[in-house]
Protein backbone atom coordinates (compact mmCIF):
# COMPACT_ATOMS: atom_id res chain seq x y z
CA UNK A 1 0.00 0.00 0.00
CA UNK A 2 1.58 3.10 -1.32
CA UNK A 3 1.33 6.28 1.48
CA UNK A 4 -1.99 8.01 1.26
CA UNK A 5 -3.31 5.40 -0.45
CA UNK A 6 -1.56 6.70 -3.94
CA UNK A 7 -2.40 4.82 -7.00
CA UNK A 8 0.10 3.06 -8.94
CA UNK A 9 -0.74 5.58 -11.87
CA UNK A 10 -1.10 8.69 -9.56
CA UNK A 11 1.60 11.81 -9.34
CA UNK A 12 2.20 12.88 -5.51
CA UNK A 13 -0.03 16.44 -5.58
CA UNK A 14 2.27 19.13 -7.05
CA UNK A 15 2.15 22.52 -6.05
CA UNK A 16 3.98 25.31 -7.93
CA UNK A 17 4.94 28.47 -6.26
CA UNK A 18 5.56 31.50 -8.36
CA UNK A 19 7.80 34.60 -6.99
CA UNK A 20 9.08 32.48 -4.90
CA UNK A 21 11.73 34.81 -3.70
CA UNK A 22 10.21 38.08 -3.77
CA UNK A 23 13.22 40.00 -6.23
CA UNK A 24 13.33 37.02 -8.39
CA UNK A 25 10.54 37.08 -10.86
CA UNK A 26 11.83 33.94 -12.17
CA UNK A 27 11.69 32.23 -8.99
CA UNK A 28 9.56 28.94 -9.26
CA UNK A 29 9.44 26.61 -6.06
CA UNK A 30 8.13 23.21 -7.30
CA UNK A 31 6.61 20.40 -4.88
CA UNK A 32 6.24 16.91 -5.49
CA UNK A 33 5.12 15.26 -2.13
CA UNK A 34 7.42 16.14 0.24
CA UNK A 35 10.55 17.22 -2.52
CA UNK A 36 10.68 20.51 -2.67
CA UNK A 37 13.05 22.78 -5.06
CA UNK A 38 13.74 26.31 -5.73
CA UNK A 39 14.21 27.31 -9.39
CA UNK A 40 15.21 30.14 -11.09
CA UNK A 41 16.67 31.41 -14.41
CA UNK A 42 18.77 34.28 -15.23
CA UNK A 43 20.57 35.69 -17.97
CA UNK A 44 23.92 37.42 -18.76
CA UNK A 45 24.67 39.07 -22.32
CA UNK A 46 27.68 36.91 -23.36
CA UNK A 47 28.43 33.95 -25.12
CA UNK A 48 30.34 30.49 -23.41
CA UNK A 49 34.13 30.94 -25.06
CA UNK A 50 33.17 27.88 -27.09
CA UNK A 51 29.95 29.46 -28.80
CA UNK A 52 32.36 32.61 -29.80
CA UNK A 53 31.93 33.98 -33.26
CA UNK A 54 28.70 32.25 -33.53
CA UNK A 55 25.27 34.08 -33.45
CA UNK A 56 24.13 30.90 -30.90
CA UNK A 57 23.36 31.69 -27.24
CA UNK A 58 23.27 29.06 -24.87
CA UNK A 59 21.36 27.29 -21.80
CA UNK A 60 23.24 25.78 -18.56
CA UNK A 61 21.51 24.71 -15.21
CA UNK A 62 22.92 24.01 -11.76
CA UNK A 63 21.81 21.85 -9.18
CA UNK A 64 22.51 21.65 -5.34
CA UNK A 65 21.08 20.04 -2.57
CA UNK A 66 21.14 22.20 0.68
CA UNK A 67 22.65 20.55 3.48
CA UNK A 68 19.50 20.07 5.57
CA UNK A 69 17.10 18.48 2.77
CA UNK A 70 17.76 14.75 3.54
CA UNK A 71 17.54 13.12 7.45
CA UNK A 72 21.41 12.71 7.34
CA UNK A 73 23.27 16.20 6.48
CA UNK A 74 24.34 16.83 2.75
CA UNK A 75 28.11 18.25 3.14
CA UNK A 76 28.35 21.46 0.39
CA UNK A 77 29.78 21.26 -2.21
CA UNK A 78 33.02 23.81 -2.82
CA UNK A 79 35.13 23.96 -5.55
CA UNK A 80 34.71 20.63 -7.39
CA UNK A 81 31.22 19.51 -7.95
CA UNK A 82 30.50 16.12 -7.11
CA UNK A 83 29.81 13.17 -10.09
CA UNK A 84 26.19 12.50 -8.92
CA UNK A 85 25.80 16.89 -8.64
CA UNK A 86 27.30 17.38 -12.20
CA UNK A 87 25.60 14.25 -13.79
CA UNK A 88 22.18 15.83 -12.46
CA UNK A 89 22.89 19.38 -13.79
CA UNK A 90 23.97 18.69 -17.27
CA UNK A 91 20.77 16.31 -17.30
CA UNK A 92 18.47 19.10 -16.96
CA UNK A 93 20.86 21.85 -18.96
CA UNK A 94 20.54 18.98 -21.85
CA UNK A 95 16.58 18.77 -21.06
CA UNK A 96 16.08 22.55 -21.88
CA UNK A 97 18.56 23.17 -24.91
CA UNK A 98 16.57 20.59 -26.39
CA UNK A 99 13.56 21.98 -26.68
CA UNK A 100 14.88 25.61 -26.98
CA UNK A 101 16.08 27.42 -30.30
CA UNK A 102 19.94 28.56 -29.65
CA UNK A 103 19.52 30.73 -32.35
CA UNK A 104 17.44 32.98 -31.37
CA UNK A 105 19.04 33.51 -28.11
CA UNK A 106 20.79 36.64 -29.22
CA UNK A 107 23.80 35.42 -27.89
CA UNK A 108 22.99 35.18 -24.25
CA UNK A 109 23.53 32.83 -21.80
CA UNK A 110 21.24 31.73 -19.78
CA UNK A 111 21.56 29.73 -16.14
CA UNK A 112 18.53 28.31 -14.26
CA UNK A 113 19.64 27.16 -10.62
CA UNK A 114 17.57 24.62 -9.13
CA UNK A 115 18.37 24.18 -5.46
CA UNK A 116 16.71 21.30 -3.59
CA UNK A 117 14.92 22.39 -0.69
CA UNK A 118 13.93 19.20 0.63
CA UNK A 119 14.71 15.50 -1.06
CA UNK A 120 11.94 12.78 -1.16
CA UNK A 121 13.01 11.19 -4.25
CA UNK A 122 12.41 12.52 -8.14
CA UNK A 123 14.18 15.99 -7.38
CA UNK A 124 16.08 15.34 -11.03
CA UNK A 125 12.76 14.97 -12.59
CA UNK A 126 11.06 17.80 -10.49
CA UNK A 127 14.47 20.24 -10.80
CA UNK A 128 13.46 19.47 -15.06
CA UNK A 129 9.94 20.15 -14.38
CA UNK A 130 10.55 23.32 -12.59
CA UNK A 131 13.36 24.79 -14.42
CA UNK A 132 11.37 24.61 -17.65
CA UNK A 133 8.67 27.28 -16.25
CA UNK A 134 11.34 29.24 -14.80
CA UNK A 135 13.14 29.39 -18.25
CA UNK A 136 9.67 30.02 -20.11
CA UNK A 137 9.11 33.13 -17.45
CA UNK A 138 12.44 34.86 -17.82
CA UNK A 139 11.90 34.43 -21.75
CA UNK A 140 8.56 35.57 -21.67
CA UNK A 141 10.10 38.63 -19.74
CA UNK A 142 13.07 39.18 -22.30
CA UNK A 143 10.18 39.72 -25.02
CA UNK A 144 8.49 42.27 -23.36
CA UNK A 145 11.85 43.88 -22.76
CA UNK A 146 13.19 43.79 -26.47
CA UNK A 147 15.98 41.65 -25.55
CA UNK A 148 14.17 38.82 -27.99
CA UNK A 149 12.40 39.25 -31.16
CA UNK A 150 11.13 35.69 -30.71
CA UNK A 151 10.58 33.53 -28.42
CA UNK A 152 13.25 30.39 -28.72
CA UNK A 153 11.17 27.82 -26.59
CA UNK A 154 9.99 25.23 -29.65
CA UNK A 155 8.41 23.02 -26.94
CA UNK A 156 7.38 22.46 -23.39
CA UNK A 157 9.58 19.56 -21.14
CA UNK A 158 8.81 17.51 -18.10
CA UNK A 159 9.92 14.64 -16.45
CA UNK A 160 8.84 12.18 -14.04
CA UNK A 161 10.06 8.52 -12.01
CA UNK A 162 9.19 4.82 -12.81
CA UNK A 163 10.10 2.39 -11.10
CA UNK A 164 9.55 -1.80 -10.60
CA UNK A 165 8.55 -2.73 -7.15
CA UNK A 166 7.35 -6.17 -6.43
CA UNK A 167 7.03 -6.52 -10.24
CA UNK A 168 4.34 -3.65 -10.78
CA UNK A 169 5.06 -0.52 -12.46
CA UNK A 170 4.48 2.70 -9.71
CA UNK A 171 4.69 6.58 -10.63
CA UNK A 172 6.80 9.21 -9.44
CA UNK A 173 8.84 7.64 -6.65
CA UNK A 174 9.25 8.72 -3.51
CA UNK A 175 12.59 8.28 -1.43
CA UNK A 176 11.09 4.72 0.59
CA UNK A 177 9.82 3.41 -2.54
CA UNK A 178 12.66 4.11 -4.62
CA UNK A 179 15.17 2.50 -2.12
CA UNK A 180 13.27 -0.60 -2.62
CA UNK A 181 12.96 -0.83 -6.76
CA UNK A 182 13.57 -3.34 -8.53
CA UNK A 183 13.41 -0.95 -11.62
CA UNK A 184 14.59 2.63 -11.22
CA UNK A 185 13.86 4.95 -14.49
CA UNK A 186 13.58 8.43 -15.47
CA UNK A 187 11.75 10.06 -18.29
CA UNK A 188 11.85 13.18 -20.17
CA UNK A 189 9.49 14.37 -22.26
CA UNK A 190 8.46 17.57 -24.58
CA UNK A 191 4.57 18.65 -24.32
CA UNK A 192 4.32 16.80 -27.93
CA UNK A 193 5.24 13.44 -26.55
CA UNK A 194 9.02 13.32 -28.05
CA UNK A 195 11.47 11.27 -25.70
CA UNK A 196 14.72 13.91 -24.91
CA UNK A 197 16.02 11.04 -22.58
CA UNK A 198 15.27 7.84 -20.72
CA UNK A 199 17.76 6.83 -17.73
CA UNK A 200 17.10 3.54 -16.34
CA UNK A 201 18.68 0.55 -14.06
CA UNK A 202 17.85 -2.77 -12.69
CA UNK A 203 18.81 -2.59 -9.30
CA UNK A 204 18.12 -6.62 -8.85
CA UNK A 205 17.43 -8.12 -11.78
CA UNK A 206 16.64 -7.51 -15.55
CA UNK A 207 13.40 -6.62 -16.74
CA UNK A 208 11.54 -6.76 -20.06
CA UNK A 209 9.99 -5.14 -22.65
CA UNK A 210 6.58 -5.72 -21.58
CA UNK A 211 7.98 -3.95 -17.89
CA UNK A 212 9.45 -0.92 -20.34
CA UNK A 213 6.21 -0.15 -22.13
CA UNK A 214 4.32 -0.26 -18.77
CA UNK A 215 6.75 2.20 -17.31
CA UNK A 216 6.90 4.41 -20.46
CA UNK A 217 3.10 4.60 -20.50
CA UNK A 218 2.94 5.69 -16.66
CA UNK A 219 5.44 8.39 -17.50
CA UNK A 220 3.45 9.38 -20.46
CA UNK A 221 0.49 10.23 -19.07
CA UNK A 222 1.77 11.86 -16.35
CA UNK A 223 3.94 14.36 -18.30
CA UNK A 224 0.96 14.97 -20.06
CA UNK A 225 -0.44 15.83 -16.50
CA UNK A 226 2.68 18.29 -16.07
CA UNK A 227 2.80 20.11 -19.15
CA UNK A 228 -1.23 21.32 -18.58
CA UNK A 229 0.23 22.07 -14.86
CA UNK A 230 3.18 24.06 -16.47
CA UNK A 231 0.96 26.14 -18.44
CA UNK A 232 -1.54 26.91 -15.92
CA UNK A 233 1.53 27.92 -13.63
CA UNK A 234 3.06 30.28 -16.65
CA UNK A 235 0.10 32.17 -17.37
Amino acid sequence: MRFEDRKNNQLRPVKITKNFLNKVSTSVLIEFGNTKVLCGASFESKQPPFLINTSKGWVTAEYSMLPLSTDQRVGRERGKVGGRTQEIQRLIGRSLRAITDLEKLNKYSITVDCDVLQADGGTRTASITGAYISLSILFNEMLEKGLLTENPLRDSVAAISVGIIDGHAYLDLDYSEDSKAEVDMNFVLTGDGGIIEVQGTAETKPFNKEMLDQMYNLAFEACNQLKDIQKYSIG
